[in-house]
């Protein structure tokens, strides 16, 4: 008897729970399929008409400067645009909220942090967009290193309210920055008391000193604004977005991370479209393939390209002694007036190359070299008089081997969609290394044909020969041939003569 009221109850407490439960599920299923709807809907309206291959490849009236943060596009900004554009020609102002009129004639390059969602205000069948990827492990870690150090800078102040006077920072800095500069405020006093130890740490593990990469990219700043991060901003729906419904999406793809690849679906789609994808791992055949496939047509369309095949091809074994490992610094804005980039040579050099029309692409690059061989210079005398007062987060490649197995797992599970669009982004940059060979094939053959011209035009007039001479140089071919064909015969026979 006892038994069967036991089982009774169990029976009506399972019965119970069941009805509880219930409404829980149905509400799950109806938010997920709201979220659904929002995603698709989403993805649906940014679905654009592919362009045509002659027309993606084609730089347009405008050129975007789409610049994922830590991929070294502000190199490509100082080094390459700089000397390609004019001051007059650049949209104002860069790296700032935008506020200027895109159909303005002279308006024809914009470089920005500002995601996808900025080309709304552009006229969209009148620009190009180019970009930088890099592999997202290695940019996680460049975005916290750098946001270790430009938030030491402030350490100069007496204290936290004094440093946020000095602020002036850009997307995604400015978020990022005060985030890591309160953070260090924080643990000032731990950093004083310290006893310096001889005995070798993991640079990215030291928690008297700074906030651990561990703690970093777990923290809701990090997923919000960094993981994911170039998937978010090539679809234009980071928290710097011109769309008003981007939160949403962001949020659903969070919550239902297998809604995320519908928006992966958009970004490689945008990608496809670009005129231009660089690599950051191979900056040194990205910068040659933006220097043909973008500086080019700069150049020629504003009538200054004066190509010279010799040397713009150089072989695929020339070393250049300033194209090595780049470096993780990136040129910045968003500093206070003690540490101002103003004065710095490499930054505010320009050529007027252009403008006298002696440019060829070929010199473009070795002004690229010379260029960034000045910049990482300075931003490694920069780094580490910024890290001094946190000595001991002593970042570089060789330290972060020391990083544990399992963060690195989990920074690559955390950027999934960004992993699957950098293999995009290396199938694409592969593409553009075929399309620039058969270019270059192509312009090559045509100089061929030209020489060969110029040799007829000075045997004949106007290209128009009269019957002697091509008789002339007929039997002039005929008995070249018959001399050629007589030694080859008799080196034969005296060969066989020998045996």
């Amino acid at each position: 008897m006892a038994l069967g009221l036991a089982a009774r109850a169990l029976a009506l407490l399972a019965v119970a729970s069941v009805a509880l439960l219930l409404p829980l599920v149905s509400a799950g299923d109806e938010e997920y399929r709201h979220c659904e709807g929002v995603v698709r809907g989403w993805a649906a309206s940014s679905s654009t008409g592919r362009d045509k291959d002659g027309d993606k490849l084609s730089l347009k009236d405008l050129l975007f400067f789409l610049h994922i943060p830590r991929t070294g596009g502000r190199t490509y900004f100082h080094c390459f645009l700089k000397k390609l554009y004019t001051n007059a020609q650049e949209c104002p102002r860069s790296y700032d909220k935008l506020r200027f009129d895109p159909s303005h004639p002279d308006c024809k390059l914009v470089v920005s942090h500002d995601d996808y969602s900025l080309t709304s205000k552009f006229p969209r069948e009148r620009t190009s967009v180019v970009t930088i990827l890099r592999n997202p492990v290695d940019r996680v870690f460049s975005t916290y290193e750098f946001s270790v150090e430009v938030a030491a800078r402030f350490l100069v102040h007496a204290n936290l309210t004094s440093a946020k006077l000095m602020t002036t920072h850009i997307w995604p800095w400015k978020y990022l920055v005060p985030w890591m500069r309160e953070d260090l405020f924080a643990r000032r006093d731990a950093r004083i008391d310290k006893l310096h130890s001889s005995k070798k740490v993991n640079a990215y593990d030291v928690e008297d000193m700074v906030m651990p990469l561990h703690q970093y990219i777990n923290d809701p700043v990090a997923h919000e604004i960094i993981h994911n991060g170039a998937t978010f901003q090539i679809t234009g729906l980071t928290n710097n977005s011109y769309f008003d419904g981007a939160h949403e999406v962001r949020h659903c793809v969070r919550q239902h991370p297998d809604l995320g690849h519908i928006v992966l679906e958009v970004a490689k789609n945008r990608l496809d479209q670009m005129l231009y994808v660089g690599l950051t791992e191979d900056h040194e055949e990205s910068a040659r393939l933006f220097a043909h496939m973008v500086g080019g047509q700069v150049l020629s369309q504003s009538g200054t390209l004066n190509l010279d095949l010799k040397e713009d091809l150089p072989s695929e074994n020339d070393s250049h002694p300033s194209m090595v490992e780049p470096e993780d610094e990136e040129t910045n804005e968003h500093l206070d007036s003690t540490h101002g980039w103003q004065n710095n040579e490499a930054l505010n050099s320009t050529s007027d190359e252009q403008a006298n029309g002696n440019m060829t692409v070929g010199k473009l690059m070795e002004a690229y070299e010379t260029c960034i061989a000045k910049l990482r210079k300075s931003q490694s005398n920069r780094r580490k008089i910024s890290l001094k007062k946190v000595e001991e987060a002593n970042f570089s490649k060789e330290a972060r081997k020391l990083v544990p197995e399992a963060i690195l797992k989990q920074i690559i599970s955390l950027n999934s969609l960004d992993m699957e669009l950098y293999d995009h982004a290396k199938k694409i940059f592969t593409q553009e290394h075929l399309m620039l060979k058969a270019q270059q094939s192509m312009v090559g053959q045509h100089r061929q044909l030209a020489e060969q011209k110029g040799w007829i035009d000075i045997i004949c007039n106007d290209g128009i020969c009269s019957p002697w001479i091509v008789a002339v140089l007929g039997l002039g071919i005929t008995a070249t041939i018959a001399l050629v064909s007589f030694a080859v015969t008799t080196r034969r026979r005296t060969s066989k003569l020998k045996v």
